[in-house]
C-alpha cells in the first residue's frame, strides 16, 4: 500500500488533537518545560497520546477514534485530568487558547526532534512564531472520493469553525483587534492555503505527485491547508480552529464537524464548486477578524448574510442529523452560545477587562483548561 492510497475508515468517526500551552506558575508566561512534562507522563499513559510540538512550550493531545460525541468527552476530560495532575507535580500550569496573550516568540526554543529541526531551517524565524495553538478535528471517510468532496463541502463552513473556537484576541502583548488571530500566523506558510479544486481522488493523487515532482513537498505533511485529506488515517482533517478554552467546548465542535459530515455525505445536498474558492478568503478573513459581526458571502446563492445568521440555519438544518448521530446535546450547546454571541476571544477581553493584565488573563485561561483543580501538588 502506498502512501497516497487512501486508508478507508468508519464513516463519520472523529477524532481530535488540541495543542495546549505550558505555562509556569509565577506570571503565566510560556515556560519551556514540555520535555520534562512528557517523561511524567509516560509514567501514567494517558488514553489516545501526548505528543511534543514545535517548540519547547507547546504539548499536543490526541484523542482515540471516536463513532460517539459522549464517548469523545469522556475521554477528552480524562486526558485532560491526568495532563493538569502532571503540570501541577511539576509546578506548571495548561492552559488552551488559540494564542498566548504576551509571550515573545523570539524567546521559544524548538523541541529537538529532526522534523522539527528541518521546520527550522526551511521557516526561519516563522517556526518559532508558529507557538499558536489549535484544534484539528479528523472526520473519517470511506475512500479517498468522498474525502474530496468532503474537503470542498467543508469549506462551505470553514468560517463557523473560526468563529465558533475563536480564542486568539492577544499577541504579544497587545490587543489585535481580531477574534483569532492564530491564523494570520498560519497564513505565512508558504504551503497554507486550500485543496486544489479537483474532482477525485485519482486527481488529487496526480496533483501531488506533481508537487513531489517539483521537489516543494514530500508528504501530506507539508501541507498547511485550512483542510486536508490524510490518506494515511481514512480521514478529512479541519485544521482552522483555534484551541477552546475548555475540552467540553472542544468536543462540542467535533460533534458539529461530525454532524456536518453526516449531512454531507449522506445527502450530498449539493455539487462541489470551485466558487466556494473565489469567496473563501473574504469569509474566512471576515470571520477572524469580526467573528459573529461578520458578513458571509455564500457561494451558491451569493448572497451576503450575517454569519452569525449562517451558523444558526445551519443548526437548523443539522436538527434530523444531530439525532441520527447523537450530537443533539452538543449543537444545543453550540446554539445558545451562538444565539447569546459568546465565544472564548470575548471571554478573554471580558477578562482583560476586569483585571487589567495579560498574566491574570493566561492565569484565567490555566485555570478554565485545567478544571480549576486544586493547584498545588
Amino acid at each position: 500500500m502506498s502512501e497516497m492510497d487512501f486508508k478507508s475508515s468508519p464513516e463519520i468517526s472523529m477524532g481530535v488533537e488540541l495543542e495546549l500551552q505550558i505555562l509556569n506558575s509565577r506570571d503565566y508566561n510560556l515556560a519551556r518545560d514540555a520535555a520534562d512534562l512528557l517523561t511524567l507522563l509516560e509514567k501514567t499513559k494517558p488514553p489516545g497520546a501526548v505528543k511534543p510540538e514545535i517548540t519547547e512550550s507547546m504539548i499536543e493531545l490526541n484523542s482515540s477514534i471516536h463513532l460517539d460525541y459522549e464517548s469523545l468527552q469522556a475521554e477528552l476530560k480524562q486526558i485532560r485530568d491526568m495532563v493538569a495532575q502532571a503540570a501541577v507535580q511539576l509546578n506548571l500550569r495548561i492552559a488552551g487558547g488559540g494564542s498566548h496573550p504576551f509571550h515573545k516568540w523570539s524567546e521559544r526554543r524548538i523541541y529537538p526532534t529532526e522534523r522539527f529541526k528541518h521546520l527550522l531551517e526551511v521557516y526561519g524565524y516563522l517556526a518559532k512564531q508558529f507557538t499558536v495553538f489549535g484544534q484539528h478535528i479528523h472526520i473519517g471517510c470511506p475512500d479517498g472520493d468522498a474525502a474530496v468532496y468532503l474537503t470542498h463541502m467543508l469549506s462551505r463552513y470553514i468560517p463557523h469553525f473560526i468563529v465558533l473556537s475563536a480564542s486568539s484576541p492577544f499577541q504579544q502583548g497587545a490587543d489585535t483587534g481580531f477574534q483569532s488571530s492564530r491564523l494570520n500566523t498560519v497564513s505565512a506558510f508558504p504551503l497554507s492555503g486550500t485543496i486544489p479544486f479537483v474532482q477525485t481522488w485519482r486527481e488529487f493523487v496526480a496533483y501531488f505527485e506533481k508537487m513531489r515532482g517539483f521537489r516543494i513537498v514530500e508528504s501530506m505533511k507539508d501541507f498547511y491547508w485550512d483542510i486536508r485529506p490524510k490518506p494515511e488515517y481514512g480521514t478529512v482533517e479541519i485544521r482552522v480552529l483555534d484551541t477552546p478554552l475548555t475540552v467540553e467546548r472542544a468536543a462540542q465542535l467535533a460533534a458539529y464537524a461530525q454532524t456536518i459530515a453526516h449531512y454531507v455525505l449522506t445527502q450530498r445536498p449539493l455539487p462541489a464548486s470551485a466558487d466556494i474558492y473565489l469567496v473563501y478568503r473574504h469569509n474566512r478573513f471576515q470571520a477572524c477578524r469580526y467573528g459573529f459581526d461578520a458578513t458571509y458571502i455564500d457561494a451558491y446563492t451569493q448572497q451576503q448574510v450575517p454569519l452569525q445568521q449562517d451558523i444558526l440555519q445551519t443548526l437548523d438544518t443539522l436538527v434530523p442529523h444531530a439525532a441520527e448521530v447523537r450530537t443533539a446535546a452538543a449543537l444545543e450547546k453550540l446554539r445558545a452560545d451562538v444565539t447569546t454571541r459568546r465565544s472564548d476571544a470575548a471571554w478573554l477581553r471580558e477578562m482583560y477587562g476586569k483585571l487589567g493584565s495579560l498574566n491574570d488573563v493566561a492565569r484565567c485561561q490555566s485555570e478554565e483548561w485545567m478544571g480549576r483543580m486544586p493547584m498545588s501538588a
